[in-house]
């Protein structure tokens, strides 16, 4: 296999773009320290709180919305694509790139646009169903695309051939081992050691629809003997839970260090986000997802193999109320069998191993260029 000197990595806007961008980057600099990484984002987007912080070279290039429709943006969108890819193209050569991977995010394409146009290899990683409009536009430059799931191959024809890899995540949450460091996780939050934990929490931004529903269960919960860790959200205003709960309840804005949340809790109530899927199934974190409401549906075509395979449930956000967590979330949280069994299901079903079967992909893809 060829040797890696200078790898680009492409992705923003979301911390589902950005995240596992992060745990590829780690990855490849675990194996070789001296790799140079650089990496392309937005002036705007999530990438600028998220990579440099981690030690990552972030350069920023023009990210234009791909329109869905027929308006003025459509006219202009060719543009203003060639003009990014011209200053991403700057880029690459700056830096004598030997590969572009991208994770998706408008910022991908022009990274994908000018790999193709300079003969550089490039690498497209999609995780969700159907694939993101800039992957999908990324395919026409490079026949190299992985996924994140194998139910990516069955739901869409056109990527029935490519290579399943796994969703690259981070070392803290691939080592983790929920049962060792429970009580260091509950520690930390001020939580009962032995109660059962429900842990609450939407995606980066948080998710109102939850944060309403558990807050007006909050009495329920606590008065069942149930303690909750709840991740608000940075973009949620806080709200009030009843005084003089029966059990801790635990609100905090944002968390870093998920590992501690996950291992915190015995029972995850969550989006049904790629990253978040690909997370609870490989440490083995049983989960009810709440899927969003609107888009595509990804949400719910990512939760389903892992609840077909035994290790979670799936609530529509519309079903999602206070009754029903008192009803079906608070006895589930209490049931230790079930909960081991759905465990034992979701880590079946997850791997802990995409960082470095995509790296090998990618070595793969620099050595036949």
């Amino acid at each position: 296999m060829a040797a890696l000197r200078s790898v680009v990595l492409a992705g923003g806007g979301t911390g589902g773009h950005i995240y596992p961008l992060l745990a590829f980057a780690d990855c490849l600099r675990r194996h070789d320290p001296g790799v140079r990484i650089t990496c392309i984002g937005s002036p705007s987007g999530m990438e600028n709180d998220l990579i440099p912080q981690r030690g990552y070279d972030l350069r920023h290039v023009p990210a234009y919305q791909l329109p869905r429709s027929v308006n003025m943006n459509l006219v202009r969108t060719p543009d203003r694509m060639w003009k990014a890819a011209r200053a991403t193209r700057e880029i690459l050569d700056e830096v004598n790139a030997d590969v572009v991977v991208g994770f998706g995010g408008y910022v991908s394409v022009p990274a994908y646009l000018a790999a193709w146009r300079r003969k550089t290899p490039s690498v497209i990683h999609e995780v969700n169903v159907p694939i993101g409009v800039a992957n999908k536009m990324g395919m026409r430059f490079t026949k190299h695309i992985v996924l994140g799931f194998p139910h990516q191959r069955q739901q869409m024809p056109a990527v029935a051939h490519a290579e399943v890899v796994g969703v690259p995540l981070r070392q803290s949450i691939t080592r983790l081992d929920r049962a060792a460091r429970r009580a260091e996780a509950r520690a930390r939050f001020g939580l009962d050691p032995n109660l059962p934990t429900l842990f609450v929490f939407g995606a980066s931004s948080g998710a109102r629809s939850i944060n309403q529903a558990v807050a007006g269960a909050a009495k329920a919960i606590t008065s069942a003997g149930v303690q909750v860790l709840h991740i608000i959200g940075a973009r949620n205003e806080d709200f009030e839970v009843p005084a003089g709960l029966a059990a801790p309840y635990v609100r905090i804005k944002f968390l870093s260090e998920m590992e501690l949340g996950y291992a915190a809790g015995d029972l995850a109530l969550c989006r049904g986000g790629a990253m978040t899927c690909a997370e609870t199934a490989a440490i083995g974190m049983p989960a009810v997802y709440v899927p969003l409401p609107w888009g595509n549906g990804e949400q719910r075509r990512n939760a389903l193999p892992v609840v077909e395979a035994g290790g979670g449930l799936i609530v529509e956000d519309g079903d999602l109320s206070p009754e029903l967590i008192s009803e079906t979330v608070v006895p589930l949280v209490r049931d230790g069998a079930r909960l081991a069994a759905m465990s034992r299901a979701a880590a079946g079903y997850g791997r802990r191993d995409g960082d470095e079967v995509l790296r090998r992909y990618v070595l793969k893809v620099v050595g036949e260029a």
